[in-house]
């Protein structure tokens, strides 16, 4: 079995990768079927209505991966560090640093995600267009 640390980061590329295209089922099987996500605009939300939300508002999107981390004490625990140049259907965009930290279970399906951005600039730009 490859280590933690090369299978949590092969999750997060595939998470990204689907993010960036709209994928909700993709990214739904890198889930736990009780999986929660925790967005700064929408609070804690089940992992499969929270990205029909996002591919609901979104358009053409680039994610640009900055750095993955592993947790250095053994947890299953990961971050994504990336920039979102995140489009909306409306044809406005929004782009901003964002860091998602995946905690993973069995499997390595991810069990939770906070996702850690800067709301302010995003909120002026998308307000409620997403909520």
């Amino acid at each position: 079995m490859e280590p933690a640390t090369a299978r949590y980061t092969s999750q997060i590329r595939q998470y990204l990768q689907a993010l960036e295209c709209g994928d909700v089922a993709g990214i739904c099987a890198l889930f736990s079927r009780d999986a929660k996500v925790y967005s700064p605009f929408l609070g804690w939300m089940a992992a499969e209505p929270f990205f029909a939300k996002v591919a609901e508002a979104s358009g053409q999107s680039t994610i640009t991966l900055i750095d993955i981390c592993v947790s250095a004490t053994g947890e299953p625990r990961a971050t994504g560090y990336f920039v979102y140049d995140w489009g909306l259907k409306d044809g406005s965009s929004v782009r901003f640093e964002c860091v998602d930290v995946f905690e993973f279970g069995p499997a390595d399906l991810i069990d939770r995600m906070i996702i850690v951005y800067d709301t302010h600039p995003v909120r002026s730009i998308v307000g409620d267009k997403y909520a």
